[in-house]
């Protein structure tokens, strides 16, 4: 069986050697994904908008692999700030409600950017809802 590796074209991923998202047969993971869009940080100082920004990056590169979100079984949250954790929550909230990954969110001192707030990864199996 074959190991896909799809890029993102973000500029970190041929600096430190990763895929945004690696599949393999039914299973999938997504990379840690920030709120970057061409290259730039979106939504400086609004955790609530990052999340919304990489949980949007994150859902393009696994339709991308040929999953859907309904595939995701565990999200990981990295918050730089753990006192935001409603504002993270309730946009993860919003998109996983009726999924219900298996989740961890957890502060960490930093980000690869000063201005990046959040991370997220995802690992999917395919069919994971049915």
């Amino acid at each position: 069986m074959t190991v896909l590796r799809l890029g993102s074209g973000a500029p970190w991923e041929s600096i430190v050697g990763y895929s945004r998202v690696v599949v393999h047969g039914d299973m999938a993971w997504v990379s840690g994904t920030t709120a970057v869009v061409d290259g730039e940080v979106v939504c400086p100082g609004d955790v609530a908008g990052q999340t919304r920004q990489a949980l949007e990056t994150l859902a393009a590169g696994v339709e991308k692999a040929g999953f859907s979100l309904t595939d995701v079984i565990r999200t990981r949250l990295y918050v730089t700030d753990i006192s935001r954790w409603k504002e993270v929550g309730h946009v993860h909230g919003d998109v996983f409600r009726a999924i219900r990954p298996a989740t961890t969110m957890v502060q960490v001192a930093a980000l690869i950017d000063p201005a990046m707030l959040v991370e997220i990864e995802a690992d999917l199996v395919r069919g994971a809802s049915a």
